[in-house]
């Protein structure tokens, strides 16, 4: 299983490089979800503000915006490169028929002559499907530093 587990994550962060958006939007169950806490340590999406906090319906707003001809912030286009590392599973706090698995993230972002980077804590609850293979059923990842100024952010990471 762990071998599926990393090719799946793998998966993931290929199609956001790619800016396959909504590829990767439908590796999320339907009822799934995708946070980006503002704060450490942040408990609940809804006590305060977040950086990212999208169910299925405001992703795909979110992704048609980023593939709109107009849109600003992402003239030119971002590239990006997601690394994973320290990928854990942690069997016994999944839900019943889903498995956490807890990752680190560093995503390198070079747009307009500048290249920032973001690392991270990666958290998936990835659901397991009856045919076989995985759906994220929620992502949270909490980034170093979250609480720190940023420019516009248009990527998910």
């Amino acid at each position: 299983m762990r071998a599926e587990i990393e090719r799946f994550l793998y998966l993931e962060a290929r199609l956001l490089d790619e800016r396959r958006f909504e590829e990767w939007m439908n590796l999320f169950a339907e009822d799934g979800w995708y946070w980006v806490p503002a704060a450490p340590d942040q408990k609940d999406p809804y006590d305060g503000v977040s950086i990212f906090f999208d169910d299925r319906r405001i992703m795909k707003t979110r992704l048609e915006r980023l593939d709109h001809p107009r849109i600003h912030s992402q003239k030119p286009a971002s590239r990006t490169m997601h690394a994973l590392s320290n990928i854990e599973i942690d069997e016994e706090h999944g839900e019943e028929g889903e498995v956490l698995v807890r990752s680190n993230l560093t995503m390198f972002e070079f747009r307009l002559d500048k290249q920032t980077v973001y690392g991270g804590r990666c958290r998936h609850s990835l659901r397991i499907r009856d045919g076989g293979g995985f759906e994220i059923a929620w992502k949270r990842v909490d980034l170093v530093n979250c609480d720190g100024v940023f420019e516009t952010l248009s990527v998910p990471f």
